[in-house]
Parts: structure tokens; C-alpha cells; sequence
């Protein structure tokens, strides 16, 4: 922990020398001279900033912008407390809903006098929408870490512990849950879809503010859903509230691909930053709306191409689009499983962005379609607000879900690091009892052997019986008798 702020300290020291301050004023559009590694360099210090910063802490990051205050730097680190506070309030009132249906449904099974404790805690996690895997994965647990079989349950806090320790496991998939901009000379290109309805146009709005203001990113919105009425008229507006560039389509493209072969004309020839294409709302059944997305890949791909075969064509450029994105509507839970199955079967989706999660108390259902999936959530929203659109942080999402820290409602910004370091203590305790219980059986099973072999037993009892002396002994045993 102490090498951290200096890493934080020298990387700003770095990004200010390129910039004034984090957010690029209004209406104001920076130069681009495409020298791509230091501009990656800056794009990736912005966002990884911002994500190390939630978890290094308010207070350390307080005592950071006081001790170094000076001209922007000082401005910018306290910055980072504000915008780790907004993550805060943020998650905590976008799981209001889901986290007091949670919490009141945990407190009756706690001060209840169930019989059967364990099958009524995998009740309540499926209430919460976390799924069959996640909710036996935790009861499994709180069996295991129980010091006895006769204990009917641990404590509360215990339970927190297992609880957020288990579910912040069940999301991670492996895979990382930033975006991915690209390395090279070519634009960003992120691929959104979603069926109707989902907020897919909205995300797409907030997403292209977010690039423009914390990753001073030049970004052009491709209005690619030539299907629905209104769709391109709603992303224009999106695009004026983000204040970004908008390719619509014309009498000679109106195609969805059509017109992302001329977004992407565009951010060549104007050197872009980031292309951000929209598409038409379907269901995963329509397999007609399915192949356009399927044809809409490979037109990126041809596009974007960097090679060339023995013909002289292009060779398709297997590295874009760099995200393909599903968006999924919170309310709608686990029904959105199998349609996201379907899509990442047939455009092999990189990661899911979960959206109006303010509005809907099946916060949980996040944790069940990403661990069926094996794709990470990369962006949250979390409010009508152009601000609204947060990155995905596993830890704080859980507490924002189950009441814990900042997060969850509560003042205290070190409880999930607490019940952390409590479900490692519990963990080794139980490894150290298996351990032990082990040895003792071991020892068992190694202490010397008795042999009873009855066959063996009878037969020398047979030869003694028959052997002379003792006949004579009988004999005279039978002589006294008389």
C-alpha cells in the first residue's frame, strides 16, 4: 500500500504534463496528432486511475491531495475523492431496491425460528436472483466454515463475510472487466446490441460522454438501427447531449452496413478515437436481425483490415470490433439468459452492460447471468443522469447489494476490507481443523494390526487338545471326580 501513491502521483504527474486538469473543458475539442503509444498510454492512465482509486480508500486519498497539493495535480487527486464518493452514492442508491428487499428477507431468517436454517438461507439467495450455482456455493461454505455440525448457524457478520467473499468469486470470470481501446493505428470500435428496450441507445449516449470528458477521446456514434423509428433522431440527441459526432444515414446508405462502412470511412480519414456503433433492437430468434449483426462484424473486420492476401484483398482483421457488448435491462433478470446465450454462441460477446438498476429490485440477477455466461460486466447503470453509466467494480457492487460499507448505506469505509480479512481467518481455521482431523485418522490407520484369524485360532486349539499331555490330564482330572 505505501508504493501505490507513488505510482498514483508520478502517473498524474505524467498525464498533466499532456492536459489540463481531468475533464477537458466544454466545447472544447483537443488536437489530435495520432501519436498513438503515448495517447494509449493517457487514455489507459485515466481509467485505470479511476478504477485503482475506488479501492485505495477516501481517507488515504484525502491525505494524498492535501500533502500534494499543487497547481492541477492537487485539484486532480481531490477529484478522485469526489468521484469515489459519487461511486458510492451512486451504487448505493442504484441497489436501494434489491439491497432492503435482501436485508429484510435476511433479518427474518435470522431472528426466525426456522427448523431447517440451510434450506431456507438457499430460499432467500434465490429470492435476491443470484442463481442456483452461487446460492449452494455460499450454503456449501457456511457449512464447511461452521465449527461444528451441531452449530445451526454462524453469526451474522460471519455470514456477511461468506456471503460477499462468495458472490465477489462468482464474478470473476477470468476476463477483465475494462474496456479494450485498440494498440495499434486503427480506431476504437465498441459493437453495442441488445434487444428493444434495454437502454442500449441511452448506454451508448452516456458511454460516448464518459470517453469524451475522463478519456479526452474524439468519438463518433454510428446510427447503424436503420429499423426502428426514431432510433437514429434519438441517437442525434444523445449525441448533442454528449457533444459528440453522430454518422447518420443518407438515400445511398441506409443499410446497417451501409452506413458503418461510412461511420468508419469517417474515423479513418478524420482520425477518431472511437467508433461506437448502435444497432437494431431484436430478440435472439430473429435470425434474419441476426445475420445483419453477423454481416456487420465482418464489415468491421474487412474494414479495419492490416493485411493483405496473395489476391491483393484485404485479410479480415480477426482484433475488431474490440468490444462487443450486450446490453441487458435489470428488471428483466434471469429471462434475459437465454437470448444472451444464443447472441454470445453467434457473436461471441466480450462482456455485458447491465442497465436501469435503479429502477428494479432483482439487483442479484447480474451475478447469475454473468457466471452462466463466463462474461464480465464491464459498465453498470445506475440512474437516468448522463452520468449515470459507472464501471463495473465487483466489490462495491456487492456491498451496494448487501448493505455493506459506503456502498451499501452504511459510514464505515473499511467494513468490506473487515469482513474480508474475516472470511480468510475463517477459511484457515477450517483448513487447519481438516488438517488436524486428517493426521488423527492417519494415525489411526497406521497403528500396529492385531491379527485374528479365527481359522488360525481354531486350528491350534485343535492340536492342543489332542496332544498326549493333555489326555493324561484329563484322566487324572476324571479319577478325582470319582
Amino acid at each position: 500500500m505505501k508504493v501505490r501513491p507513488l505510482l498514483v502521483l508520478f502517473g498524474l504527474a505524467l498525464y498533466s504534463s499532456r492536459v489540463e486538469g481531468f475533464v477537458r473543458p466544454q466545447h472544447e475539442k483537443p488536437p489530435w496528432t495520432r501519436n498513438l503509444r503515448s495517447d494509449i498510454t493517457q487514455l489507459r492512465m485515466v481509467f485505470d486511475f479511476f478504477r485503482e482509486r475506488t479501492s485505495e480508500g477516501l481517507d488515504q486519498l484525502s491525505n494524498i491531495a492535501g500533502a500534494a497539493y499543487k497547481g492541477n495535480l492537487g485539484q486532480g487527486l481531490k477529484e478522485a475523492v469526489v468521484y469515489t464518493q459519487l461511486t458510492n452514492d451512486k451504487f448505493r442508491n442504484g441497489l436501494e431496491k434489491s439491497r432492503n428487499r435482501f436485508l429484510q428477507n435476511l433479518e427474518m431468517l435470522l431472528t426466525g425460528n426456522s427448523e431447517d436454517l440451510m434450506e431456507d438461507l438457499v430460499d432467500l439467495l434465490l429470492q435476491a436472483d443470484l442463481g442456483m450455482a452461487t446460492s449452494e456455493d455460499i450454503v456449501s461454505e457456511v457449512k464447511s466454515l461452521r465449527q461444528s455440525s451441531s452449530q445451526r448457524i454462524i453469526s451474522r457478520d460471519d455470514l456477511m463475510s461468506i456471503m460477499r467473499g462468495t458472490i465477489v468469486e462468482a464474478l470473476d470470470t477470468g476476463k477483465s472487466s475494462a474496456i479494450t481501446f485498440s494498440e495499434d493505428s486503427l480506431p476504437t470500435v465498441i459493437f453495442v446490441m441488445g434487444a428493444n428496450g434495454m437502454g442500449k441507445t441511452t448506454t451508448i449516449g452516456k458511454l460516448a460522454y464518459r470517453l469524451r470528458t475522463e478519456g479526452n477521446q474524439t468519438v463518433l456514434l454510428a446510427a447503424c438501427d436503420t429499423f426502428r423509428a426514431g432510433a437514429v433522431d434519438q441517437l442525434v440527441q444523445w449525441a448533442d447531449r454528449a457533444e459528440v459526432d453522430c454518422f447518420v444515414p443518407n438515400e445511398s446508405r441506409n443499410s446497417p452496413s451501409a452506413v458503418l462502412y461510412g461511420a468508419l470511412d469517417k474515423a479513418l480519414a478524420e482520425s477518431y478515437d472511437t467508433v461506437l456503433v448502435d444497432t437494431s433492437g431484436r430478440l435472439s430468434n430473429n435470425e434474419a436481425l441476426n445475420a445483419e449483426l453477423a454481416k456487420m462484424k465482418r464489415v468491421i473486420q474487412k474494414r479495419l483490415s492490416i493485411q493483405r492476401d496473395s489476391d491483393n484483398k484485404p485479410v479480415p482483421n480477426a482484433q475488431v470490433p474490440h468490444e462487443t457488448l450486450l446490453v441487458i435491462d435489470a428488471a428483466q433478470g434471469r429471462m434475459a439468459l437465454d437470448s444472451a446465450k444464443v447472441w454470445n454462441e453467434e457473436l461471441d460477446l466480450s462482456g455485458l452492460i447491465l442497465t436501469k438498476l435503479d429502477g428494479s429490485a432483482r439487483g442479484g440477477s447480474v451475478v447469475a447471468v454473468s457466471r452462466e455466461l463466463g462474461l464480465p460486466v464491464k459498465l453498470i447503470g445506475v440512474g437516468e443522469g448522463i452520468e449515470d453509466l459507472r464501471d463495473f467494480e465487483a466489490e462495491i457492487f456487492v456491498d451496494g447489494l448487501l448493505g455493506i460499507g459506503a456502498a451499501g448505506g452504511g459510514s464505515s469505509t473499511t467494513e468490506g476490507v473487515e469482513l474480508s480479512a474475516r472470511l480468510a481467518t475463517m477459511r484457515q481455521e477450517r483448513d487447519l481443523r481438516t488438517s488436524a482431523t486428517k493426521d488423527t485418522v492417519e494415525t489411526v490407520l497406521e497403528a500396529p494390526s492385531v491379527d485374528f484369524n479365527l481359522q488360525s485360532v481354531a486350528v491350534e486349539n485343535s492340536r492342543f487338545n489332542s496332544s498326549p499331555s493333555t489326555k493324561k490330564k484329563r484322566k487324572k482330572k476324571k479319577r478325582k471326580r470319582r
